[in-house]
């Protein structure tokens, strides 16, 4: 069997406001960190279609998504060694996540913490997006087959879906 030549990473964060230096500190120097690996593949996502799960301004959305692509190419994201890319702008990513819902059993989303969270500090605006949250991050991950998600605690609990729905 012919050994796998290097790692395939995919990566996102949520157009949802400035840029700052806690995001430098726990997102993008451990991307920079990864795209220094010559072996890997690596997807960073703009994760636009996550965003919408909570009330949002459609003209400001879309400012935001090109505020933070201008980020991450003035951090050092370089097109040439990564893929960067809007999670809208692949529609793959919402038919693979409508497949996967059709597999997932509402009781499994029930079980996640981060919908439990949000969904008592929004109240007013609890929506299927933010429940199915889960089930398109899955999608987002297995789509590129990937084997290295680097993501924060929070996401952990979305990670072990992942493995199930797998």
């Amino acid at each position: 069997m012919p050994k796998k030549s290097g790692h395939i990473i995919v990566s996102g964060i949520q157009p949802s406001g400035a840029s700052h230096v806690g995001t430098y500190a726990g997102v993008y120097r451990n991307w920079l960190r990864l795209q220094a690996d010559k072996t890997a593949k690596r997807f960073f996502m703009i994760a636009d279609y996550h965003s919408i799960t909570e009330d949002y301004d459609p003209a400001a959305k879309r400012q935001q998504i090109l505020d933070l692509a201008t980020d991450f190419l003035a951090l050092g994201l370089d097109p040439k060694k990564s893929t960067i890319f809007a999670q809208s702008d692949v529609p793959e990513h919402t038919e693979l996540c409508w497949i996967f819902n059709t597999v997932t059993p509402v009781s499994f989303l029930e079980r996640m913490t981060q919908f439990k969270d949000k969904s008592s500090r929004q109240a007013a605006n609890v929506n299927m997006g933010l429940f199915d949250y889960p089930v398109l991050q899955a999608a987002d991950i297995l789509i590129y087959m990937c084997d290295r998600v680097p993501v924060g605690r929070d996401q952990i609990q979305h990670l072990e879906l992942t493995r199930d729905i797998a």
